[in-house]
């Protein structure tokens, strides 16, 4: 899947901008209803103006480069077409995805909700104007009786068939969210599969869960009561989607592994039905070069007339007689390894040896052993090398490789292309045939440049603080790290 991914990369530049915080928690609704096929020439140019606020150097690059603006394109096709197929799978249905689902609603509602409305109020944190009050009042709410709701909604609670986000506890809800990131990071990160998460760890969680739950419920109330800009409640909703295609896109992803998976059986046919990819000139051509070691003439003269080994030269650029000294054992592929040790000094392999680097014709020189007093076993040899390694004539700056490994790759790119041309069209994905990049002004530069600036003095620790660096000053009341010792010199 990797040129897949490459092409959400790009998709993924422009959601990254209203994104800000990724981390917490909210709903999208019991089944999730959103449409992921489509987006409108408005919605992207929605995009990008806000991408003009935040980092205008991506205009400009799109301004300049047409064919990154179709790349573009077509990464917002593969996106919403791949986040559509996964609700047509159903994954939004399945317990761990449907609660992330209603954590990107919630962060990215809360998010923007908070720059919005606070942006004239100075420089804060997110989060930074909801107080210790506010956060206690909302955890509070679990402890205070509610008046029972009457007509219908009161009838659907006895029945147990109440909406769940009001008939469920903060404290419920919490945990549903917090075991929801655990065995996503957990799944995506297998060194985290058996770490625990810390009581301090679980604490701050809590608090960021408490403050997106506020802002979330304020942005949505007062957005029913007509109270938030029209602008900025479709910017959230445009936001909201493309963060939520952008994860149902990972996930669907995930189960094309087999689908895409090309077999040594694929290659071989492959080859076979394609002679320009096969090996047997070239084997032909190293067989004879044994057969004349093997005879007798000087194996070193052979390597230095035929070998392919970019390392049989010297600094100087002469032949080496394809001579390798002091190989660790384990430093050479396994057929090499194994063939070359199973020589005695001065015996030349029978057989030719392939590898994925093609064919080898291998003499020991020296048999594994300790050399001079040295603590690891080593050994030397001499080896001649016929490359079956291909250079793709499509791309002339692409370093050259192992045929098969060429083949795979070649295999590979042309089933994906096919599966997502195939999704793309099952799913009827609309997308803008083209959409106007704003223009980036020197003032707009500018300003970006002094936010990096300003971030930057952020991340500076300010004077006197603690200090990792020994002989530095530590912070009032810690000891300073001690000062290194100066060498010595030896007598």
């Amino acid at each position: 899947m990797s040129n897949l991914t490459k092409g959400l990369i790009l998709v993924g530049v422009i959601i990254a901008i209203g994104a800000g915080l990724v981390v917490w928690k909210k709903k999208v609704g019991g089944h999730s209803t959103e449409s992921f096929n489509q987006i409108t020439r408005e919605e992207v140019e929605m995009l990008l103006a806000d991408v003009s606020k935040q980092n205008p150097t991506i205009l400009k690059r799109l301004k300049e480069d047409p064919e990154l603006k179709k790349q573009q394109i077509e990464s917002l096709k593969q996106l919403l077409a791949f986040a559509s197929q996964a609700k047509a799978d159903r994954l939004t249905e399945e317990p761990n995805n449907k609660q992330e689902l209603e954590n990107i609603k919630a962060e990215i509602t809360a998010v923007n909700y908070d720059r919005e409305m606070n942006k004239d109020k100075g420089p804060m944190p997110p989060f930074g104007f909801i107080t210790e009050d506010m956060i206690n009042q909302y955890w509070g709410q679990d402890n205070s009786p509610e008046a029972p709701r009457g007509g219908f909604a009161g009838l659907m609670d006895k029945l147990g068939l109440g909406t769940p986000a009001e008939s469920r506890t903060h404290a419920a809800e919490f945990e549903d969210f917090l075991n929801t990131k655990i065995a996503l990071l957990k799944a995506s990160n297998p060194e985290m599969a058996n770490r625990e998460i810390s009581e301090e760890e679980k604490t701050q969680a809590k608090d960021v869960f408490a403050k997106i739950r506020i802002y979330q419920k304020e942005f949505e109330t007062k957005a029913a009561a007509g109270e938030v800009p029209k602008e900025l409640v479709n910017r959230i909703n445009l936001q909201v989607k493309l963060q939520q295609a952008q994860f149902l896109a990972k996930i669907f992803s995930e189960t094309l592994t087999e689908k895409l998976k090309v077999t040594d059986e694929d290659i071989d046919k492959f080859i076979a039905a394609n002679p320009e990819f096969s090996p047997a000139e070239k084997r032909a051509k190293a067989q004879e070069i044994l057969n004349r070691a093997k005879a007798g003439e000087d194996f070193a003269t052979l390597a230095n007339e035929y070998s392919q080994d970019p390392g049989n030269k010297s600094p100087e650029g002469t032949g080496k007689g394809g001579l390798y000294s002091d190989i660790p054992k384990g430093r050479m592929v396994a057929p090499f390894e194994n063939a070359a040790l199973a020589l005695e000094p001065g015996q030349i392999s029978p057989e030719l040896v392939e590898t994925d680097f093609g064919f080898h014709i291998i003499k020991l020189e020296r048999k594994l052993g300790k050399k001079d007093g040295a603590t690891a076993e080593t050994y030397d040899a001499r080896h001649i090398l016929i490359s079956t390694n291909f250079k793709d004539p499509e791309n002339p700056n692409a370093p050259e490789m192992p045929v098969r490994e060429f083949v795979r790759n070649k295999l590979e790119t042309q089933r994906e292309k096919e599966l997502v041309d195939k999704i793309v069209a099952a799913n009827n994905v609309q997308v803008p045939a083209d959409f106007t990049v704003p223009e980036v002004s020197e003032e707009q530069m500018k300003q970006m440049q002094q936010r990096q600036m300003q971030q930057m003095q952020q991340m500076q620790p300010p004077p006197g603080a603690e200090s990792d660096e020994p002989g530095k000053p530590a912070a009032p009341g810690k000891a300073a790290p001690p000062a290194p010792k100066k060498a010595e010199t030896k007598k």
